[in-house]
């Protein structure tokens, strides 16, 4: 069930909505994540989507994924290379879609993460922790359900249900 991911932390703040991730203006024109990724978190931060690398792990404050409950603000995180995203709290369909869609959601304490901080997530039987390998710190995480690991394990829901054929004994 272990689940380890590591990449550099991409610091952003409280209450950042769907369409800061993704605009509604832009999703007019496609809903194509693999377009719509140039476009990432351009709400926050116009070129942010350009200085994004493979495995950075995206890192805010409160009320993450906040807005409307499109999935689209979901998969263009996961077009742009990003596996993870750590925050104090998620809106729940943020947090939901996250994991049906194969992306980490961790909620922890991030005050003390900063911009390029080397991070390791590991999800195990043990619970979930945030290494902060620049600080040599360890933050303890809410721990994800076993069948959410396998979910996000699998890449998102629906490769979870064709590789097991529907949900096994006990998974919700």
């Amino acid at each position: 069930m272990s689940l380890e991911l590591r990449g550099r932390a991409r610091r952003l703040g409280d209450r950042i909505d769907t369409d800061a991730i993704v605009s509604s203006v832009r999703k007019k024109e496609t809903l194509d994540p693999d377009e719509l990724k140039r476009w990432l978190l351009a709400g926050v931060d116009p070129g942010f989507a350009a200085t994004v690398r493979p495995d950075d792990v995206l890192v805010a404050g409160d009320a993450f994924g906040c807005g409307s409950a499109m999935e689209v603000a979901v998969t263009v995180v996961l077009a742009a290379g990003i596996r993870a995203v750590v925050a104090r709290s998620f809106s729940r369909t943020y947090y939901r879609n996250a994991i049906n869609n194969g992306l980490l959601p961790v909620e922890c304490d991030t005050t003390a993460v900063a911009e390029g901080d080397a991070l390791t997530l590991v999800v195990g039987r043990d619970g979930v922790q945030v290494v902060d390998e620049t600080r040599g710190t360890t933050i303890p995480a809410r721990p994800l359900p076993p069948f959410a690991v396998e979910i996000i394990r699998a890449g998102g829901l629906v490769p979870y249900l064709r590789r097991n054929g529907g949900f096994g004994e006990g998974d919700a």
